[in-house]
Parts: structure tokens; sequence; C-alpha cells
């Protein structure tokens, strides 16, 4: 029989991503067969499933800590921001609509239905379905029609593990001051608390744990220290970008308000022979860049503003007269063009944009979404390549004579005469080893990086840490059989 278990935060980026891709990792190994689940997402760093439908990131990390294929079903729900105010809505991994927040809010008690439907699917194949809220349940002014925490939690009849954030500080009012605001009915929910992140003598925080415990009445889990290699893992929030030192090979990445995708930096990031700089809004390109890599953007033109706005496009014209490369993923690629044309408004208000002129090729913009798997061979060294294509819009002109990936026999990308400007639709090309060295290579550096073992040992070093620093039996025992809804009229 199926059992489930939620794990909740006090707030955003309390690390309960990571949380649940160690237990998913330990509970496997335990012989479980383990499914990950998240209600509700907002992310713009989604993954691309076998069937061609989205999923937040973290969700497609933590199917792969329990050996399973990602699948739509992990993430019924995600919101991938396009503005202050607006965002598209992927429902069961397809595109709905866009719309504005106050009117999800009015309406997203209406995705419950599906969300239900979703999880129950997973259930029918799994032991354990380990499941992830989003924000915090604390949040009183979001709790009518919610589906990311407790409403669903309430919905489903599955247990809540709430996890707070020492590092943050103020942990002890983090965990009492949730218990403090919630209704009855939520708070029968409630097994138990963690904290995560502490970092120095575990034994300072006794008293802290046990006060908690008293003012809550509910059972500690345990106190999680810091895990130094969370970095090594794929980041699913662009609060968790940040430049990393390594070697010789600089790897200058402008930082643009509306970054997606941005997977595409984590085996940079990992590789010793890179320094990844991401550069803050009012810094300036540095100029001693090997490579400037635009990465790819959810709201293409808002960000190809911003860019100029910074400056940033000036230093990329000077970079390139100084013999540097720059790369364009997706968004990135569009940007580096002759124009956009946007003629229906799907990326903003209809009309037209110069873009960087650093590639002759034109990008028009269509309601069309691609989003597919794709396996490519790198041109002309044959390095296999894997990755996938979420993007709106379609890039041709003469640089694409020039494209430098094959995939299903048509040439892809685009590239200047002097090939030192590459832009290309496929993310993922950088997590390929073979492509990443030959690429690294051509900067004039060296690779030795198996980037997708680094990332399962990682999470059996995190899983490791949760053993040590979690009661998992009693995580297990508190795991409860959901109240499933009934398939058969659907």
């Amino acid at each position: 029989m199926v059992r489930a278990i939620m794990v909740q935060g006090t707030g955003s980026n309390v690390g309960k991503s990571l949380l649940v891709a160690g237990l998913a990792r330990a509970f496997t190994r335990r012989g479980l067969r383990v499914a990950p689940f998240k209600p509700q997402n907002m992310s713009n760093n989604a993954a691309v499933t076998e069937d061609g439908g989205e999923i937040g990131r973290a969700q497609a990390l933590q199917a792969r800590a329990a050996g399973r294929v990602p699948i739509s079903d992990m993430n019924p729900v995600l919101l991938k921001p396009e503005s202050e105010t607006g965002a598209q809505l992927i429902v069961q991994g397809r595109r709905v609509a866009t719309q504005e927040a106050g009117r999800y809010q009015r309406k997203k008690g209406s995705l419950l239905k599906p969300v239900l439907e979703s999880f129950a699917r997973l259930c029918a194949d799994a032991d354990l379905v380990v499941i992830e809220g989003a924000g915090s349940p604390a949040e009183t002014n979001l709790r009518r029609g919610d589906i990311a925490n407790m409403g669903f939690a309430c919905a489903a009849g599955v247990p809540v593990v709430l996890v707070g954030d020492i590092d943050r500080g103020g942990v002890i009012a983090q965990i009492v001051g949730t218990k403090a605001v919630l209704e009855p009915v939520d708070l029968s929910c409630i097994a138990g608390f963690a904290i995560n992140r502490f970092r120095g003598d575990l034994s300072l925080f006794d008293e802290g744990r046990d006060d908690i415990a008293r003012r809550t009445g509910w059972p500690c889990l345990g106190v999680i220290p810091w895990f130094s290699d969370a970095w090594k893992l794929p980041a699913e929030d662009m609060m968790d970008i940040a430049s990393r030192n390594g070697g010789a090979c600089k790897v200058a990445v402008p930082h643009l308000p509306r970054m997606a995708n941005f997977d595409d930096l984590d085996p940079l990031a990992a590789e010793p022979a890179v320094t990844l700089d991401i550069v803050a809004p009012g810094r300036t390109l540095p100029g001693d860049a090997d490579l400037v890599l635009i990465p790819g953007s959810k709201s293409t033109r808002a960000d190809l503003a911003f860019l100029r706005s910074q400056g940033w496009d000036i230093d990329l014209q000077a970079h390139v007269r100084r013999g540097g490369h720059v790369m364009g993923l997706c968004g990135g690629y569009q940007m580096l063009g002759r124009r956009i044309e946007d003629p229906y408004g799907v990326d903003g208000a209809a009309g037209s944009d110069m873009a960087l002129g650093l590639l002759d090729v034109t990008t028009v913009m269509s309601a069309d979404k691609q989003v597919i798997q794709r396996a490519a061979t790198a041109l002309p060294g044959g390095e296999p390549v894997s990755g996938y294509e979420i993007h709106m819009g379609r890039t041709t002109g003469p640089d694409c004579a020039r494209g430098w990936l094959s995939v299903d026999g048509a040439v892809e990308g685009a590239a200047s005469a002097s090939g030192r400007v590459r832009g290309s639709y496929l993310h993922g090309l950088f997590a390929s080893d073979d492509f990443r060295a030959s690429y690294l290579a051509g900067l004039g550096h060296g690779s030795d990086l198996a980037y997708e073992a680094s990332v399962d040992t990682t999470l059996d070093a995190l899983a490791d840490h949760l053993e040590r620093h979690l009661d998992l039996e009693q995580l297990l025992a508190l795991a409860a059989v959901p109240a499933l809804p009934d398939q058969s009229s659907s």
C-alpha cells in the first residue's frame, strides 16, 4: 500500500527541494519505489519530459534521485513568470494560458482536481511519494483555494513535516510563528518538524530544538547541518545562481531578470577548468572573459532591453573585437540576431526590436511552443549531445548555413563567419562531457570532469548526510496512506 509524506517550509528557499531529492535517494536505496511530487511550482528553470511536457527542474532532479524517468504528473501545475505580475500557466505538462497573478489567485482552486489526478497516478506505481510544498503555509492570505501546501495536504490526507532554515536566523520564530497563524484543520496535518542548514556544533542548538518542541507539541526529526556540496546539484531558483571560482577559463554570464533554463550553467560551474562569473547589474562584462554566455530567457525582448540598459551590448561588441567568444542559448540566441519580430505580441506588446547584430539571423515569435527532448551531434567533431528545446519563435538567416549541430539529420544553430559567435536552441549542451571538453579545448583549456556521474555521486552524498542527521525511520513511520480520489469516472 502506497504511503506519502509532505515536506513544507517556513518560507521559500529553505532547502525543501534538496531535502526531497535526498530523501528520494535514501529511501530508494532502501528498496522502496519512490516518486517525487510537487503540486504547484513557480520556476523558469523547467525540464522537458519524454512526452514533451514541462515540469520544474527540481522535480526532474528528484526523479533522478529516485531512479525514475521524469513525467508531467510529478509537477502538475507549473507557473513560469513572464513579468512582475503575470506568468505562463502549465497544467500537467502543457501550456494553458498566460495569467495575471490576481486572476490566478482567484482561479487556482479549480486546479486541485488535475493535481489530485496526477497524484493518484503517481501513487499507483509507488511505495512512497515524497511531496514538496511551495513557499510557506504561513502565508495565510494565499490559503483560500490553496493547492501548494495545506490545501493539498488536507485534500489528500497527507502528513506534513515542517522545515525551518536556521541559516537565515530566527528559526524558533519561523516554526512557532507558523503554528500560531495556522487554522486547526491545517495544524492537524503537521506531524513533526526539522531544522535545516545548521553551521557549527549541533549540540549548541539542543535547547532551541527542545523549546520549539515544547511550544508546538511536534517532535523534532532532526537538525541537519549545512550540506556543502549542494552547489554541485542543478539549481532550481535564480536565488541559487552564483559565481564559482575555478580554473583559468573565465565564462561571464550577464544576470538577466527573466533568465530561464539556467541549468546550462551547472556543468560549467562544476568544471575545475572554469571560473563562472555571474555579472550582476551595474557591473561591466569582464574584459578578460574567454566566453560570454547569454542564457535562456522567459521574456526575450524585455531581457534584451535590460541588457542594453546595462551597457552590456557595448561590452559584447568590445569583447568580440578583442577576439572573445560568445554563445547564446535559446532566448540568448534570439538576442544575438539582427531583429526579433513579434507581430502577435507573444513576448510582450506586438512589435519589432533591433537585436544585438552579432549573428545574421532574424527571429519571428509565434504562439506555437516547441517542447521536445533532442539527441544531436556536434559539428564538425561528431561529439554526441543530448538536451532539449523549449522555446517560442523560429530563427532563420544566412548564418544558419553555418549551423554547428546535427539534429535528426538537419543542421541546427547558427555561427558567425569567424565561428567565435554561436547560437542554438538546444539546452543541455554542456552536460555532455565530450562536447564540453571539445568546446573548452577551443578556448585553450582542458577538461576531465564526468559531469553526470558527479551529480549521482553528490546525490548519494546527500542521502548519506540525511541518514546521519534526520530520523528517517521516524519519518517513514509518519508517512500515511493518502486519501486518493476515485479515478473510475475520470
